[in-house]
């Protein structure tokens, strides 16, 4: 069943490419004792920070906090802008906020998309993390907030 759901999810990120060539979307780094929460989708082998494209009519703030619930079950108590990036990778032209919390609760839910989460310590990722992912935590460990600039 995972290689079907791998199998759709190529043809929509082709059929996204070329119908969708621009899009706004909302990470977040939520940090507890130095862990990362990471998130690993159904459809991709690679860890990644919560988040998502950020609805129409919706804001980058309720967007993010709708993505933080869906993924994980995550009540997010304080919110701060980590940086604005943007990524031209593969012929897309994203555009992604990605926001800090430190202070959230977890109730353990995840919608049908994630496959599982977990905490990782920022100085022992887990190998499969995504670069963009893995970009944002070394950001984050350096102190390099707000910015901006490359995914």
């Amino acid at each position: 069943m995972s290689s079907l759901k791998k199998y759709f999810y190529m043809i929509s990120r082709t059929l996204w490419l070329i119908l969708k060539p621009l899009s706004f979307g909302v990470r977040i780094l939520m940090v507890r004792d130095q862990n990362i929460l990471l998130v690993k989708h159904i459809y991709q082998d690679q860890w990644f920070l919560p988040g998502g494209i950020i609805e129409r009519g919706e804001t980058v703030e309720d967007a993010v906090r709708r993505e933080a619930a869906e993924e994980v079950g995550a009540i997010l108590q304080d919110l701060s802008l980590f940086g604005v990036y943007t990524n031209f990778e593969r012929g897309k032209s994203d555009h992604v906020v990605v926001f800090l919390s430190r202070d959230f609760s977890l109730n353990g839910h995840s919608d049908g998309e994630i496959e599982r989460w977990d905490f990782f310590d920022v100085d022992a990722l887990p190998d499969d993390i995504s670069p963009g992912s893995r970009k944002q935590i070394e950001r984050y460990k350096n102190g390099d907030v707000p910015a901006f600039g490359m995914w």
